[in-house]
């Protein structure tokens, strides 16, 4: 059964095994979590600890081994492969570490790429496209391709496409692991902004400096949820 008052996102009992030969190995064993609508969450933990397969499996993009994942009331491990697809794309975006922009597109046109697959028109794709590169600090850099802007500069593009088509949840992991230190604080400026705004954000890092915006904080070790910090907004 579903959890009677849904939040916006709930695990229950969440495992993710991965069968390596005749052996096993359990990334996630029992996860229990929740977040609220409009939180800013960082998981925490080392190395190899589950947090990037637990930001995968509340992003849709890995199934769970056995256990549940539910985004807005909905049990998302039971969702075809399509409709899993399609809630993907509308209620959910992705900002990694490594950027992932295309690197024969300009910005506009890797902004452009999760509109596409909406059905948005190309005219109304660009304008969007232009308007949210502007909101993130890079207007007139709308034509430049990745090779010519900074790590920072990479990094808000794949923000203005993780915004493209007005997610409600953002999922970040290591968003500023790659970046220096002035470029990781704008990053997350930008990143409390859209929170402030309404924004789900849910982030995995590595700096425990940057958990200090956080209302909440998931420490994960071996696969579980060793503690978990609530602060209050």
């Amino acid at each position: 059964m579903a959890p009677e008052t849904p939040d916006v996102i709930a695990t229950q009992d969440l495992w993710k095994i991965y069968q390596m030969g005749k052996l096993e190995y359990a990334a996630l064993q029992g996860v229990n979590l929740k977040a609220k609508m409009g939180e800013f969450i960082s998981i925490v933990g080392p190395s190899g600890s589950g947090k990037s397969t637990l930001l995968n499996m509340i992003g849709a993009l890995d199934r769970p081994s056995r256990g549940h994942v539910w985004i807005d009331g909905v049990d998302i491990s039971s969702l075809s492969d399509n409709r899993l697809a399609m809630l993907r794309n509308r209620k959910i975006g992705f900002i990694f570490q490594t950027f992932n922009l295309l690197a024969y597109m300009s910005s506009s046109d890797n902004v452009e790429v999760p509109m596409v697959a909406n059905g948005l028109a190309a005219p109304d794709r660009q304008a969007r496209a232009y308007e949210l590169l502007s909101m993130v600090g890079l207007k007139g850099f709308e034509t430049n391709r990745p090779n010519m802007l900074s790590g920072g500069q990479q990094q808000r593009v794949a923000i203005a496409r993780a915004l493209a088509n007005q997610p409600s949840i953002l999922l970040a992991d290591e968003p500023t692991g790659n970046l220096d230190s002035k470029s990781a604080a704008e990053v997350i400026e930008i990143l409390r902004k859209l929170n402030s705004d309404g924004a789900t954000i849910i982030m995995v890092t590595h700096n425990m400096e940057l958990t200090k915006f956080s209302h909440r904080i998931w420490y994960i070790l071996d696969g579980k949820v060793e503690k978990e910090v609530v602060r209050s907004a």
